[in-house]
């Protein structure tokens, strides 16, 4: 094989080695599901594989893994619609009312910096200011913590977006009469309804997978899913091939999102790429 013949599979295998890295933890998980917790714990590669873990998930007295689901669903659905209409508001005006320059700096600036700070170190403060409200344990102390944590990451998004839309379109409906809140919703929302639908699925998966900020703001009545991964650590024992089984099945929900939604996504992303 000649030197050049080297160098272009070069770039191949950096690739698989990337893709070996990436997967062999997820099929490890994968298969430690299959598994009992004798094999797993000894390391076995050829094994019986075993529905038991699955069936103890979905339909033990014990678990409570439905209902996480549920739970989740509940919270990342609500905290994705909020994150939209609180994102989309404030970059067309951001993008399109004479605020001044040091103010827009200034707001996307803020939500740069607040997007920087780990949320486990504002999930007492949240704590200590639901629980007076009553809304600790419930679904809108965590609909407003998820939704605050992945606001500025939709607000960037819908930033981007709305500031590709030609200012000629915008100027032509305010000629004709139309009012901003008209502009917005008649002409804004259906040209950035591609970056709007990668906003939302960002926003739900990001949420769907939240652990340190659900781990304190909820209970066994709101607890969500990655909290149900982390509750078969117990202190005297550790189920491992239950806890293998549970994040297995957790990731399905937003497999098939990003799967129905791919060619939203892909073409909301790339918007302004080609001119």
């Amino acid at each position: 094989m000649s030197r050049r013949s080297r160098m272009a599979l070069l770039p191949h295998g950096v690739l698989m080695l990337a893709a070996l890295c990436f997967l062999g933890p997820f099929v490890w998980i994968a298969l430690a599901g299959f598994k009992t917790q004798i094999a797993l714990l000894t390391s076995q590669i050829v094994f019986h594989p075993t529905l038991r873990n699955f069936h103890d998930v979905l339909f033990s007295g014990t678990s409570d893994y439905l209902h996480q689901c549920l739970d989740s669903l509940i919270i990342a659905s609500g905290s994705a619609v909020l994150d939209l209409a609180v994102a989309t508001l404030a970059a067309f005006s951001l993008n399109r009312m004479r605020w001044p320059a040091w103010c827009t700096i200034a707001a996307i600036g803020w939500t740069a910096v607040f997007h920087m700070v780990p949320p486990i170190t504002l999930a007492s403060a949240w704590y200590a200011m639901f629980r007076p409200l009553g809304l600790d344990n419930s679904y809108v102390g965590m609909i407003l913590a998820h939704a605050t944590m992945n606001l500025p990451l939709t607000l960037w998004l819908m930033l981007a977006f709305i500031a590709d839309i030609p200012t000629e379109i915008l100027e032509a409906a305010r000629i004709d009469g139309a009012q901003p809140a008209q502009v917005l919703w008649r002409i804004v929302v259906p040209l950035v309804r591609p970056g709007l639908g990668a906003a939302a699925v960002l926003a739900f998966i990001f949420s769907w997978n939240e652990f340190p900020v659900a781990l304190t703001l909820t209970q066994r009545a709101t607890a969500t899913v990655p909290v149900g991964v982390a509750s078969f650590a117990q202190d005297a024992e550790i189920q491992y091939p239950q806890m293998a089984a549970t994040a297995l099945l957790s990731i399905l929900p937003a497999t098939v999102l990003l799967l129905a939604a791919r060619r939203l996504i892909v073409k909301g992303l790339t918007v302004g790429a080609v001119k």
